[in-house]
């Protein structure tokens, strides 16, 4: 994943690479990278690209998460979630500070297994996401951000036969977690 995020980061820098425009330089857009705890502390991988003005900010993300057999339906385990979501932002304050709200569409390719065996099952849905978070400036161009999140599935397999068990992704999806980011 390291391969990945140096991706990001490269795009991210040449993207904001400086123009000069009648001997002034400007930067037309406002782009950032993000990582979120979460996926990490389960094993899995986050990152993220936005970009943005004043108020406004759009992000594509990926990530991949290994839910907590604590947090899936009784009698299944180890769901793995391979997420990939394109998210717009607005901040009431500008330039990407304090409080913010979210949201967009997100395509969740999961895999399951049935208690007791080693097979996992695939299977998709598309979900529409809805966060609100609160940037907390660390310096002038990193910061944390705390969030929370709620994902509604509106679309994809249902009723999904794992060994002779029926699974359904449930309609409400919450998640909390803490994003690390940079803007530029």
């Amino acid at each position: 994943m390291l391969t990945r995020f140096n991706l990001l980061l490269m795009i991210g820098l040449i993207w904001n690479a400086p123009i000069s425009i009648n001997g002034q330089e400007k930067l037309p857009l406002r782009v950032g990278i993000e990582l979120d705890i979460l996926p990490y502390a389960t094993g899995g991988y986050f990152a993220a690209i936005c970009a943005g003005k004043k108020h406004w900010r759009i992000r594509a993300l990926t990530a991949e998460v290994h839910k907590p057999d604590w947090s899936t339906k009784k009698g299944f385990n180890n769901h793995e979630i391979t997420a990939y979501a394109m998210v717009f932002d607005y901040f009431p304050a500008s330039e990407w500070r304090r409080w913010w709200i979210g949201a967009g569409p997100v395509l969740w390719k999961s895999r399951i297994r049935a208690d007791g065996f080693d097979q996992s099952t695939p299977f998709t849905n598309i979900l529409l996401n809805g966060s609100l978070g609160y940037n907390i400036g660390i310096g002038k161009y990193i910061y944390l951000s705390p969030w929370m999140g709620m994902s509604l599935k509106i679309a994809g397999d249902k009723n999904i036969i794992i060994q002779n068990r029926i699974y359904n992704l449930p309609l409400l999806n919450p998640e909390v977690s803490l994003k690390l980011g940079a803007h530029f």
